[in-house]
Protein backbone atom coordinates (compact mmCIF):
# COMPACT_ATOMS: atom_id res chain seq x y z
CA UNK A 1 0.00 0.00 0.00
CA UNK A 2 1.74 2.96 -1.03
CA UNK A 3 2.00 6.25 1.32
CA UNK A 4 -0.84 7.86 -0.68
CA UNK A 5 -3.20 5.22 0.08
CA UNK A 6 -2.84 5.01 3.62
CA UNK A 7 -3.47 8.72 3.67
CA UNK A 8 -6.75 7.95 2.89
CA UNK A 9 -7.34 7.07 6.41
CA UNK A 10 -7.71 10.73 6.96
CA UNK A 11 -10.90 12.24 7.57
CA UNK A 12 -12.75 14.20 4.21
CA UNK A 13 -12.41 17.56 4.60
CA UNK A 14 -15.59 19.62 3.77
CA UNK A 15 -16.67 19.39 0.12
CA UNK A 16 -16.96 22.47 -2.39
CA UNK A 17 -20.80 23.82 -3.32
CA UNK A 18 -19.87 22.24 -6.57
CA UNK A 19 -19.90 18.44 -5.19
CA UNK A 20 -23.72 18.93 -4.70
CA UNK A 21 -24.14 19.36 -8.35
CA UNK A 22 -21.87 16.94 -9.03
CA UNK A 23 -23.23 13.53 -7.03
CA UNK A 24 -26.59 15.05 -8.07
CA UNK A 25 -25.79 14.97 -12.10
CA UNK A 26 -24.24 11.83 -11.56
CA UNK A 27 -27.24 10.17 -9.49
CA UNK A 28 -29.87 11.21 -11.83
CA UNK A 29 -28.24 10.39 -15.52
CA UNK A 30 -27.01 7.17 -13.74
CA UNK A 31 -29.73 5.52 -11.32
CA UNK A 32 -28.03 5.62 -8.03
CA UNK A 33 -30.71 3.32 -6.63
CA UNK A 34 -29.71 0.48 -8.35
CA UNK A 35 -27.99 -1.62 -5.74
CA UNK A 36 -26.74 -5.21 -8.40
CA UNK A 37 -23.04 -5.62 -7.89
CA UNK A 38 -22.78 -5.45 -11.96
CA UNK A 39 -24.16 -2.12 -14.46
CA UNK A 40 -26.67 -2.73 -16.33
CA UNK A 41 -26.66 -0.50 -19.74
CA UNK A 42 -29.81 0.76 -20.58
CA UNK A 43 -30.23 -0.02 -24.54
CA UNK A 44 -28.63 -3.76 -24.19
CA UNK A 45 -30.42 -4.75 -21.52
CA UNK A 46 -27.12 -6.45 -20.47
CA UNK A 47 -25.39 -6.32 -17.12
CA UNK A 48 -21.76 -5.71 -16.91
CA UNK A 49 -19.00 -6.98 -14.27
CA UNK A 50 -16.19 -4.51 -12.62
CA UNK A 51 -13.52 -4.41 -14.63
CA UNK A 52 -15.26 -4.49 -18.06
CA UNK A 53 -14.47 -1.46 -20.69
CA UNK A 54 -17.71 -1.14 -22.96
CA UNK A 55 -17.35 0.36 -26.29
CA UNK A 56 -20.37 2.57 -27.16
CA UNK A 57 -20.22 2.09 -30.32
CA UNK A 58 -19.95 -1.92 -30.72
CA UNK A 59 -21.94 -1.89 -27.36
CA UNK A 60 -19.19 -4.99 -26.55
CA UNK A 61 -16.64 -5.65 -24.29
CA UNK A 62 -12.89 -4.42 -25.67
CA UNK A 63 -9.55 -5.33 -23.98
CA UNK A 64 -7.19 -2.28 -22.24
CA UNK A 65 -4.99 -2.51 -24.96
CA UNK A 66 -7.53 -2.42 -27.92
CA UNK A 67 -8.79 1.20 -25.96
CA UNK A 68 -5.31 2.08 -25.85
CA UNK A 69 -5.01 1.54 -29.51
CA UNK A 70 -8.15 3.69 -30.10
CA UNK A 71 -6.83 6.09 -28.73
CA UNK A 72 -3.98 6.73 -30.28
CA UNK A 73 -6.10 8.51 -33.13
CA UNK A 74 -6.88 11.11 -30.80
CA UNK A 75 -5.76 14.33 -29.39
CA UNK A 76 -7.30 14.46 -26.23
CA UNK A 77 -8.71 11.99 -23.71
CA UNK A 78 -11.66 12.75 -21.46
CA UNK A 79 -11.36 10.55 -18.14
CA UNK A 80 -14.85 11.09 -15.86
CA UNK A 81 -14.14 10.54 -12.72
CA UNK A 82 -16.26 10.08 -9.25
CA UNK A 83 -13.82 12.63 -7.09
CA UNK A 84 -14.35 10.23 -3.92
CA UNK A 85 -13.77 7.13 -5.61
CA UNK A 86 -10.21 5.70 -5.41
CA UNK A 87 -10.76 3.13 -7.84
CA UNK A 88 -10.77 5.88 -10.37
CA UNK A 89 -7.95 7.33 -9.66
CA UNK A 90 -5.82 4.06 -10.49
CA UNK A 91 -7.52 3.63 -13.62
CA UNK A 92 -6.43 7.52 -14.32
CA UNK A 93 -3.25 6.93 -13.01
CA UNK A 94 -3.08 3.16 -15.50
CA UNK A 95 -4.33 5.19 -18.26
CA UNK A 96 -1.38 8.48 -17.88
CA UNK A 97 0.91 5.80 -17.99
CA UNK A 98 0.25 3.74 -20.98
CA UNK A 99 -0.18 7.15 -23.25
CA UNK A 100 3.03 8.64 -22.14
CA UNK A 101 5.24 5.36 -22.59
CA UNK A 102 3.36 5.66 -26.18
CA UNK A 103 4.12 9.50 -26.23
CA UNK A 104 5.59 11.38 -23.75
CA UNK A 105 5.07 14.69 -25.31
CA UNK A 106 1.48 14.31 -23.40
CA UNK A 107 0.46 17.01 -20.87
CA UNK A 108 -2.75 16.56 -18.32
CA UNK A 109 -5.38 18.62 -18.22
CA UNK A 110 -7.02 18.68 -14.46
CA UNK A 111 -10.40 20.23 -13.47
CA UNK A 112 -8.82 20.60 -9.55
CA UNK A 113 -6.70 23.63 -9.97
CA UNK A 114 -7.32 26.70 -11.80
CA UNK A 115 -5.40 28.71 -14.30
CA UNK A 116 -4.30 30.74 -12.11
CA UNK A 117 -2.06 28.60 -10.38
CA UNK A 118 -0.97 27.67 -13.87
CA UNK A 119 3.45 28.74 -12.57
CA UNK A 120 2.85 26.75 -9.60
CA UNK A 121 1.72 23.60 -11.74
CA UNK A 122 4.54 24.27 -13.98
CA UNK A 123 7.04 24.25 -11.31
CA UNK A 124 5.99 20.88 -9.75
CA UNK A 125 5.91 19.45 -13.04
CA UNK A 126 9.50 20.67 -13.11
CA UNK A 127 10.17 18.93 -9.73
CA UNK A 128 10.98 22.12 -7.76
CA UNK A 129 8.41 21.92 -5.30
CA UNK A 130 8.36 19.01 -2.64
CA UNK A 131 4.77 17.90 -1.24
CA UNK A 132 4.25 20.18 1.45
CA UNK A 133 5.27 23.25 -0.68
CA UNK A 134 3.06 22.09 -3.38
CA UNK A 135 -0.26 21.89 -1.20
CA UNK A 136 0.30 25.02 0.38
CA UNK A 137 0.91 27.29 -2.60
CA UNK A 138 -2.09 25.68 -4.63
CA UNK A 139 -4.35 25.87 -1.65
CA UNK A 140 -5.45 22.23 -1.89
CA UNK A 141 -8.14 22.42 1.05
CA UNK A 142 -8.78 25.90 0.24
CA UNK A 143 -10.00 25.19 -3.07
CA UNK A 144 -10.28 21.50 -4.22
CA UNK A 145 -10.86 20.02 -0.45
CA UNK A 146 -10.75 16.45 -1.20
CA UNK A 147 -8.47 14.18 0.23
CA UNK A 148 -4.94 15.25 -1.39
CA UNK A 149 -4.04 11.06 -0.75
CA UNK A 150 -6.87 10.69 -4.03
CA UNK A 151 -5.04 12.20 -6.28
CA UNK A 152 -1.41 11.83 -4.88
CA UNK A 153 -0.27 9.05 -7.17
CA UNK A 154 -1.22 10.62 -10.18
CA UNK A 155 0.55 13.96 -9.09
CA UNK A 156 3.95 12.21 -8.14
CA UNK A 157 4.02 10.54 -11.42
CA UNK A 158 3.78 14.05 -13.47
CA UNK A 159 6.35 14.94 -10.87
CA UNK A 160 8.72 12.24 -11.49
CA UNK A 161 8.03 11.76 -15.38
CA UNK A 162 8.03 15.88 -15.75
CA UNK A 163 4.85 15.60 -17.79
CA UNK A 164 3.04 19.12 -18.66
CA UNK A 165 0.22 19.71 -16.05
CA UNK A 166 -2.56 22.19 -16.79
CA UNK A 167 -5.07 23.83 -14.62
CA UNK A 168 -8.43 23.81 -15.94
CA UNK A 169 -10.64 25.70 -13.52
CA UNK A 170 -11.58 29.38 -13.32
CA UNK A 171 -10.83 30.38 -9.72
CA UNK A 172 -13.34 28.45 -7.25
CA UNK A 173 -14.69 31.63 -5.59
CA UNK A 174 -16.43 32.91 -9.10
CA UNK A 175 -18.98 29.75 -9.47
CA UNK A 176 -20.82 30.18 -6.41
CA UNK A 177 -20.94 34.40 -6.62
CA UNK A 178 -22.72 33.69 -10.51
CA UNK A 179 -25.08 30.99 -8.88
CA UNK A 180 -26.62 33.85 -6.65
CA UNK A 181 -25.96 36.89 -8.08
CA UNK A 182 -25.60 36.50 -12.03
CA UNK A 183 -23.52 37.77 -14.43
CA UNK A 184 -24.67 41.24 -14.20
CA UNK A 185 -23.04 41.42 -10.64
CA UNK A 186 -19.53 39.70 -10.77
CA UNK A 187 -17.00 42.20 -10.39
CA UNK A 188 -14.58 43.45 -13.56
CA UNK A 189 -11.72 41.47 -11.55
CA UNK A 190 -13.61 38.55 -11.89
CA UNK A 191 -15.13 38.55 -15.39
CA UNK A 192 -11.37 38.65 -16.75
CA UNK A 193 -11.62 35.28 -16.07
CA UNK A 194 -14.31 34.17 -17.57
CA UNK A 195 -14.26 32.24 -20.99
CA UNK A 196 -14.53 34.50 -24.26
CA UNK A 197 -17.52 32.51 -24.92
CA UNK A 198 -20.25 30.89 -22.88
CA UNK A 199 -22.54 29.00 -24.90
CA UNK A 200 -26.21 28.59 -22.67
CA UNK A 201 -28.26 27.59 -26.14
CA UNK A 202 -26.99 23.48 -26.10
CA UNK A 203 -31.19 21.86 -25.16
CA UNK A 204 -30.23 18.46 -24.07
CA UNK A 205 -27.62 20.69 -20.98
CA UNK A 206 -30.05 22.55 -20.49
CA UNK A 207 -32.89 19.69 -20.15
CA UNK A 208 -30.54 18.19 -17.64
CA UNK A 209 -29.85 20.74 -15.46
CA UNK A 210 -33.41 21.68 -15.52
CA UNK A 211 -34.17 18.24 -14.01
CA UNK A 212 -31.45 18.74 -11.44
CA UNK A 213 -32.98 22.13 -10.45
CA UNK A 214 -35.94 21.38 -10.27
CA UNK A 215 -35.60 17.80 -8.42
CA UNK A 216 -33.57 19.47 -5.41
CA UNK A 217 -35.35 22.24 -4.98
CA UNK A 218 -33.31 25.02 -5.15
CA UNK A 219 -36.55 26.81 -7.05
CA UNK A 220 -37.10 29.97 -4.79
CA UNK A 221 -33.68 30.55 -3.71
CA UNK A 222 -31.91 30.98 -6.66
CA UNK A 223 -32.70 31.71 -10.59
CA UNK A 224 -32.47 29.04 -12.98
CA UNK A 225 -30.53 30.75 -15.50
CA UNK A 226 -28.10 31.61 -13.19
CA UNK A 227 -27.73 27.87 -12.01
CA UNK A 228 -27.34 27.23 -15.53
CA UNK A 229 -24.77 29.74 -16.80
CA UNK A 230 -22.58 28.27 -13.87
CA UNK A 231 -22.63 25.24 -16.00
CA UNK A 232 -21.59 26.56 -19.05
CA UNK A 233 -18.92 28.65 -17.70
CA UNK A 234 -17.17 25.54 -15.91
CA UNK A 235 -17.62 23.94 -18.82
CA UNK A 236 -16.95 26.75 -21.64
CA UNK A 237 -13.77 27.76 -19.40
CA UNK A 238 -12.52 24.16 -18.94
CA UNK A 239 -12.82 23.83 -23.11
CA UNK A 240 -10.85 27.37 -23.73
CA UNK A 241 -7.81 26.35 -21.42
CA UNK A 242 -7.95 22.59 -23.00
CA UNK A 243 -7.96 24.34 -26.84
CA UNK A 244 -5.61 26.94 -25.44
CA UNK A 245 -2.96 24.55 -23.89
CA UNK A 246 -3.27 21.64 -26.53
CA UNK A 247 -0.31 22.43 -29.03
CA UNK A 248 1.10 19.79 -30.86
CA UNK A 249 0.56 17.21 -28.46
CA UNK A 250 -2.10 14.80 -26.46
CA UNK A 251 -3.99 15.53 -23.46
CA UNK A 252 -5.50 13.44 -20.51
CA UNK A 253 -7.90 15.52 -19.16
CA UNK A 254 -9.31 14.16 -15.60
CA UNK A 255 -12.94 16.11 -14.46
CA UNK A 256 -15.96 14.93 -13.09
CA UNK A 257 -18.17 12.86 -14.93
CA UNK A 258 -21.12 15.18 -15.12
CA UNK A 259 -18.33 17.78 -17.29
CA UNK A 260 -17.84 14.53 -19.77
CA UNK A 261 -21.16 12.98 -19.74
CA UNK A 262 -22.75 12.83 -23.60
CA UNK A 263 -20.20 15.08 -24.46
CA UNK A 264 -22.13 18.45 -24.39
CA UNK A 265 -20.18 19.95 -21.08
CA UNK A 266 -16.63 20.44 -21.63
CA UNK A 267 -15.86 17.77 -24.97
CA UNK A 268 -17.93 19.39 -27.94
CA UNK A 269 -17.42 22.91 -26.40
CA UNK A 270 -13.16 22.00 -26.69
CA UNK A 271 -13.43 20.47 -30.29
CA UNK A 272 -15.84 23.73 -31.55
CA UNK A 273 -12.56 25.55 -30.54
CA UNK A 274 -9.43 23.48 -31.58
CA UNK A 275 -11.13 21.01 -33.68
CA UNK A 276 -8.70 18.18 -32.18
CA UNK A 277 -10.17 14.42 -32.34
CA UNK A 278 -11.08 13.30 -28.88
CA UNK A 279 -12.28 9.98 -27.07
CA UNK A 280 -14.61 10.63 -23.92
CA UNK A 281 -13.99 7.08 -21.54
CA UNK A 282 -16.87 6.79 -18.16
CA UNK A 283 -15.84 5.82 -15.05
CA UNK A 284 -19.13 4.00 -13.86
CA UNK A 285 -19.46 2.18 -11.05
CA UNK A 286 -21.46 -1.28 -10.46
CA UNK A 287 -25.22 -0.63 -9.00
CA UNK A 288 -25.66 2.00 -11.46
CA UNK A 289 -27.94 1.53 -14.70
CA UNK A 290 -26.38 3.92 -17.74
CA UNK A 291 -27.05 4.78 -21.19
CA UNK A 292 -24.51 3.30 -24.00
CA UNK A 293 -24.46 6.70 -25.18
CA UNK A 294 -23.05 8.46 -22.11
CA UNK A 295 -19.59 8.02 -23.52
CA UNK A 296 -17.39 6.64 -26.13
CA UNK A 297 -16.34 4.11 -23.54
CA UNK A 298 -17.84 2.80 -20.20
CA UNK A 299 -15.66 1.32 -18.21
CA UNK A 300 -16.94 -0.44 -15.28
CA UNK A 301 -15.72 0.08 -11.97
CA UNK A 302 -15.84 -0.66 -8.15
Amino acid sequence: MTKNKRELKRSQAQRPWQLFLGVALICLITGCAVKSKQLLVKELTQSFVEGTIISSPTGRPVSFDRLLADLKECRVIYVGESHANPSHHEIELAIIDAVFKEDPRVAVGMEMFDHTYQKVLDSWSAGRLDRKSFLRKTHWYANWRYDYALYGDILDYIKNNQIRLVGLNIPFHIPPKLRVGGLENLSAADKRHLPEEIDTSIRPHREFAEKIFKQHNFEGRDEFDDFYLVQCVWDDAMAEAIALNLKDAKMIVLAGSGHIQFKYGVPDRAYRRSGAPFRTIYLASVGQEIELAIADYIWVTP
